[in-house]
């Protein structure tokens, strides 16, 4: 079952491995943490939530959008085992130094994390995906990322408030959404392509306080 698998590889990969220094001793805590730059280390439940609802299989190819401090990456490249391929993208360019660090100490080569590339979400360069994992909430359902989707590939994305899973179709029928829960993430956001455009705006890192717990199947943050 997807469930006992999940709880295997997150009890297998754990989460204070991919947190700031001052953020470790609360890791057992489900609550988002803060991991600089704005950005949130989601809390487990959701995390667990997700995988869930993603079902990776092994050897799947999969895309970990907002990969943040690359927790979620490592677990997606544990769920697919080395016969798999995991690509991790993260906008913050602090982030993308810190989660590659802890990836590569975490074990799996066949797993990456890189600098998105600005005015795109996802990497269509390496698509087509089985799998697409979004830790950050879409205002709509992305259609660029549901078109990096493999035929019966699931996409699994925050959108306004509510957590959607959506597969997308082997044939020419209308792409399947399905509604889990309410959860709360920060926003998906891309940078301009032009960094010269007024509404970039760069990331600056901000202190990281002591976490205050939150309620239950709400979601914040990256991976």
């Amino acid at each position: 079952m997807a469930t006992s698998r999940v709880v295997e590889v997150m009890a297998a990969v754990r989460r204070e491995g991919f947190l700031p220094d001052d953020q470790r001793q609360y890791a057992d805590l489900d609550v988002p943490l803060p991991i600089g730059w704005g950005q949130t280390n989601s809390q487990p439940t959701t995390v667990r939530q997700m995988l869930e609802l993603l079902d990776v299989q092994p050897g799947d190819h999969v895309l970990d959008v907002g990969a943040g401090s690359g927790w979620t990456t490592a677990l997606l490249a544990r769920l697919t085992g080395p016969t798999g391929r995991v690509v991790g993208v993260e906008r913050v360019p602090g982030l993308v130094e810190l989660g590659a660090a802890n990836l590569s100490a975490a074990g799996v080569p066949w797993a990456s994390l890189r600098q998105a590339t600005p005015g795109m979400f996802g990497d269509p360069s390496q698509a087509p995906y089985d799998r697409i994992l979004v830790s950050a909430q879409a205002r709509a359902l992305p259609d660029d990322l549901v078109a990096q989707l493999a035929p019966a590939g699931v996409l699994v994305v925050p959108v306004s408030g509510r957590m959607l899973r959506a597969v997308r179709p082997s044939s020419g029928t209308p792409l399947e959404v399905e509604e889990h829960g309410w959860y709360r993430f920060v926003p998906l956001v891309s940078d301009p392509a032009d960094p010269a455009d007024p509404a970039h705006e760069p990331a600056h890192e901000p202190t990281t306080p002591p976490p205050e717990v939150s309620g239950r199947g709400v979601g914040s943050g990256s991976g």
